[in-house]
């Protein structure tokens, strides 16, 4: 039977910055220059990145963003919830699984620049997806909130924001 620690002991998953446990599975060995890319990124970036990513009850990834697209992928456990703040303001709640039957998908692609955060949902033991990102992840783009100044931006969304950031 597939459980967390058991996941986490045989994909060798490391601590994430933001919560959760990840190990990158892939990046492309190909390049694109930064002057090929949009001006919000600081230097050259390989095609893409592939990550496996789990979320245990009772921890969260906390609000961060980044200047990629990302392809959020379900993989085993249960329910999932992504919560975005789209560039419009708006709060979208995405419900990342295997149960289509409560609006639940199997993926999601959470748009370049857009605050987000995740947590498994309450009936939820844990969570393991992957995430894929185009152009390649790089610390360098990676942004994690501090509440305070994300509610000055959305206090619509300030109970939400308060629950999910560590700063």
């Amino acid at each position: 039977m597939l459980t967390a620690k058991s996941i986490i002991e045989k994909y060798k998953l490391l601590p994430h910055p933001e919560g959760g446990y990840y190990k990158e599975t892939y990046r492309a060995e190909e390049i694109i220059k930064q002057n090929a890319l949009p001006q919000r990124f600081s230097g050259d970036r390989n095609f893409s990145t592939a990550i496996y990513f789990l979320l245990e009850q009772g921890n969260f990834s906390a609000f961060h963003k980044i200047k990629s697209d990302e392809c959020w992928h379900f993989y085993a456990g249960e329910t999932l919830l992504v919560y975005v703040i789209t560039q419009a303001g708006k709060l979208e709640i995405i419900r990342l699984g295997n149960n289509i039957e409560k609006g639940e998908t199997f993926q999601y692609i959470v748009p370049a620049n857009c605050w987000f955060a995740s947590e498994p949902a309450p009936e939820t033991n844990y969570s393991f997806v992957g995430c894929t990102v185009a152009p390649a992840f790089d610390f360098a783009d990676f942004e994690l909130a501090k509440a305070n100044e994300l509610i000055k931006l959305y206090p619509e969304h300030k109970n939400i924001i308060q629950r999910l950031c560590r700063s």
